[in-house]
Order: structure tokens, then C-alpha cells, then sequence
């Protein structure tokens, strides 16, 4: 019988030990160098539909760009995956409260023992492998794209290698070989059967080459300065250019290194769930998300009984190799809180 409802305290560490995908400037031969972001002075123009009396849009703002000796890019960032087992962080009654925690933590535990053996977390490892392989992980840049190599390594050796535009994006059909390989060997790591740590790796040829723009992760500001148009994500601080001997009297600023953050890049991987109730009128895979919460549309795809919360209740009777339970075992995979509420 479900469970009536989830322990008062249960959370799950993320399964997912991922890194910033970091951005540098392929330059002639095998020379690279970091891809800066810079804040600088702009003079734009309004374009929102309200009255102005000013045509002007003057701003400061940041930007990355390619070094103008840039023939393309490289992104690159650090994978690994935590065994299944693992993932369970808490477990335990509210405070005061009569939750039957033993049995849900057993019935618990019996489902990662079942889903390690199924076929469904063989068909998981195969979908991260392909989102690694169709490059959705570098999201805008993708799309600017002519042709994206995608190199996956272990332990310095290459273990597969993609032309990232020729990988569906939007169905998990038609495995190729490598991609069967690399599926195989996540899946390994996920049931702990050995650890693999993981290097991808992205070479991006945009067409043309130069100082073009490309795309890290942005930064949400609660309380933007006035005249400060948008912030960018950079790791490694970078250094003030100026002209004159006047500290203040600066036309660029380094920030850093352009990347894209771990949750992005994260979001981007586990974008593969075609088991939610209404996939076959929106037709396109989600991220894995409790509720399926979808910022593209702003709409959740699983509301009520298609939630996470709802079939974790039913964990005795699931199967890892129906949609839901492969959408359960993603979840866990994924991480959160689930508690449930206060008697």
C-alpha cells in the first residue's frame, strides 16, 4: 500500500558532482587562452514599450568575447556520479511528529537495490550520455554553432567523441555506439560498480573567427545599480585596463574567465524527461524536476499525482523500469528536500 505520506524530515544529496564549464579562446595551433568578461560603457537605444523622452540607453554592462586571434572556442567542465545508494542525506520524523520513518527508509532502500539491477537506470545512463554528446550543456552557444566536437576523457584517455550537431536534441532514440559506451559506464558509476571521473569537452567552430560574442551563465542581482544593464558569471578575478595614470578613469574592466555555471550545466544534462503526462502535446524533453517546473513556459508539467512527491509515497510498489519509476530514480538522482508536513 502507498505510503501516506513522506517522513517529516527527507532529504537527497545531489548524485551529480559537476564543475563550472569553463570558456577559453581556441587560438592557432594548440594555444588557448581564458575568454574575458568585461564590464564596459554602452550606448544602446530604448526599446521597451513605454514613453520616453530620452532615445538614448546609456549603460554599463558585461560582456565576453573571443580574443580577435580567436579561431573558436573551447568549453570544458568535470563530471562524476555518486552511487545511488548515497544519496539519501535525512531521514527522520518531524519534531514531535509519528512518521513510520523505518519503513519508508527500508522501502526506500529496496527500490535503489531494485533500480540498480534494472534496465531503466541503464536507459538513464544513456540519456546523460546523450546530452553530453548533443552539446545541449552549452546552451546559446549551441545554437551560434557550425560544427561542435565533444570529447568525453577518463582518466586522460578519450572514451567517446561526438559531432555534437548531428546528436538529437529532442528524442532519446537510435543509441549510437558510443553513446551506448559512455551511458554504460555513468551507469556503472551510478550503481557503484567503479568510479569514473569524467572531462568534457567542447571545440566549437562558430564559422567565422574574431572578437565574437558568446555566452556564459548571467547573474541575477536583487538590486541592480541604476545604468547597469546585465551581469555575467566568470571564475578566476581578471585585472583593470586603463588609458590614463587616473585609477577612475577606466574604459574596460577584466572581470575574469567566462563560464557557465554547474546548475546550468546540470539543468542542461538532465533535460530528458519525455515521461510526464502532457509530453505528447508539448513534444519536447524537461529537466528533471519535482514538479516539473519548465522556466521556458513557465508552467509545471507534473502537478498532483505526476509530481515526485506523490509516487515517492509509492516506492513499494514501483517499478525502476516504467516511466515513472525512471522519472523516481532520476529525482533521487537529482536531490532535494521532500519532506513532508507536520502531523
Amino acid at each position: 500500500m502507498p505510503f501516506k505520506k513522506l517522513p517529516g524530515v527527507l532529504s537527497l544529496t545531489r548524485g551529480l558532482m559537476i564543475t563550472d564549464a569553463v570558456f577559453e579562446n581556441q587560438l592557432k595551433g594548440s594555444q588557448r587562452s581564458p575568454v574575458e568578461v568585461t564590464r564596459h560603457g554602452i550606448r544602446g537605444t530604448q526599446n521597451i514599450a513605454e514613453k520616453f523622452t530620452e532615445v538614448s540607453n546609456i549603460q554599463q554592462t558585461e560582456t565576453a568575447k573571443l580574443d580577435p586571434e580567436a579561431q573558436g572556442m573551447v568549453v570544458s567542465f568535470g563530471i562524476s556520479f555518486l552511487d545511488l545508494k548515497d544519496v539519501l542525506f535525512a531521514c527522520a520524523s518531524s519534531k514531535g511528529g509519528k512518521d513510520d520513518v523505518a519503513a519508508y527508509r527500508l522501502a526506500l532502500q529496496d527500490f535503489i537495490k531494485r533500480a540498480k539491477t534494472s534496465e531503466g537506470l541503464q536507459e538513464i545512463g544513456r540519456r546523460f550520455a546523450r546530452n553530453i554528446a548533443n552539446g545541449r550543456w552549452l546552451w546559446r552557444n549551441r545554437q551560434l554553432a557550425e560544427s561542435i566536437e565533444v570529447t568525453v576523457m577518463r582518466d586522460g584517455e578519450t572514451c567517446a567523441s561526438f559531432q555534437a550537431l548531428n546528436v538529437p536534441i529532442t528524442h532519446f532514440n537510435d543509441y549510437t555506439d558510443d553513446e551506448t559506451v559512455l551511458g554504460r559506464l555513468i551507469a556503472q558509476s551510478i550503481t557503484g560498480e567503479f568510479s569514473s571521473r569524467l572531462t568534457v569537452e567542447a571545440r566549437i567552430d562558430f564559422g567565422i573567427s574574431g572578437a565574437l560574442e558568446v555566452f556564459p551563465s548571467q547573474n541575477y542581482v536583487e538590486r541592480k545599480p541604476a545604468g547597469f544593464a546585465r551581469p555575467l558569471y566568470y571564475v578566476r578575478s581578471g585585472e583593470s585596463r586603463k588609458r590614463s595614470s587616473n585609477a577612475d578613469d577606466l574604459d574596460i574592466r577584466v572581470m575574469g574567465q567566462a563560464a557557465l555555471r554547474d546548475q546550468k550545466v546540470s539543468n542542461a544534462l538532465r533535460t530528458f524527461d519525455t515521461w510526464y503526462p502532457s509530453f505528447a502535446d508539448h513534444g519536447q524533453p524537461i529537466a528533471v524536476e519535482p514538479n516539473g517546473a519548465n522556466l521556458g513556459t513557465q508552467r509545471f508539467f507534473r502537478e498532483g499525482a505526476a509530481s515526485a512527491f506523490k509516487i515517492a509515497l509509492r516506492l513499494d510498489e514501483l517499478d525502476p523500469n516504467s516511466d515513472d519509476g525512471m522519472f523516481m530514480v532520476s529525482a533521487l538522482m537529482r536531490g532535494g528536500v521532500y519532506s513532508g508536513s507536520k502531523e
